[in-house]
């Protein structure tokens, strides 16, 4: 006895054309949905990019003339500011470098360092918590030593190493060279903290 082929039940035509129809809808809600999303991923990008570059610039630190404060490798947010206070770590260029080092003095105050790298403004000793030790460092200044006028004398936390305003290679630093004063470290995530 032979076995007949089962055939396929037929589909109506009708019921076909639906079918295309759904599959044409879907392709075209899937392209609005893709565009859609693609344009909102672009628009959010170039506005994360503006916000870094004008208001809270992204710096990886470099070096180890700010330890123990910052260490090599972490990333810190800075804020764009005009003002900038005594203890308040800045970043600001130098030639193309960018460098990060902490506000000792403001536009003409007096600095005065002893040979132990205690440091004076103004007369009054300056309290240093941060430093681990003292030091004077690559200092080829006459003391007492007074800023010049829209300049800020900037020194490293590690001062034996540290390269800042106390060598005539830096110098006191331009306002318009500063990017911005340091706020927030973000990495590595185990030390995200606020600095002043």
């Amino acid at each position: 006895m032979a076995r007949r082929k089962k055939t396929p039940p037929q589909v109506p035509e009708t019921e076909l054309l639906r079918q295309e129809l759904r599959r044409e809808r879907y392709k075209q809600r899937y392209g609005v949905t893709l565009r859609g999303t693609l344009g909102t991923l672009i628009v959010v990008a170039a506005l994360a990019i503006l916000v870094a570059t004008l208001w809270l610039p992204v710096l990886q630190i470099f070096g180890s003339s700010m330890s123990p404060t910052l260490e090599e490798g972490q990333i810190v947010l800075s804020v764009k500011d005009t003002e900038f206070e005594q203890g308040e770590l800045v970043a600001f260029y130098l030639g193309n470098k960018l460098l990060v080092k902490r506000v000792i003095a403001g536009p003409a105050d007096f600095i005065t360092i002893e040979d132990d790298g205690t440091v004076y403004v103004n007369g009054q000793r300056l309290d240093e918590p941060y430093l681990k030790e003292k030091a004077l460092g690559e200092c080829d200044l006459d003391f007492p030593y007074q800023v010049p006028e829209s300049r800020y004398f900037l020194m490293g936390d590690h001062r034996e190493t540290s390269i800042d305003s106390r060598s005539s290679t830096v110098g006191c630093v331009a306002e318009e060279q500063i990017v911005g004063r340091i706020a927030l470290c973000v990495w590595p995530l185990t030390e995200i903290r606020t600095f002043q």
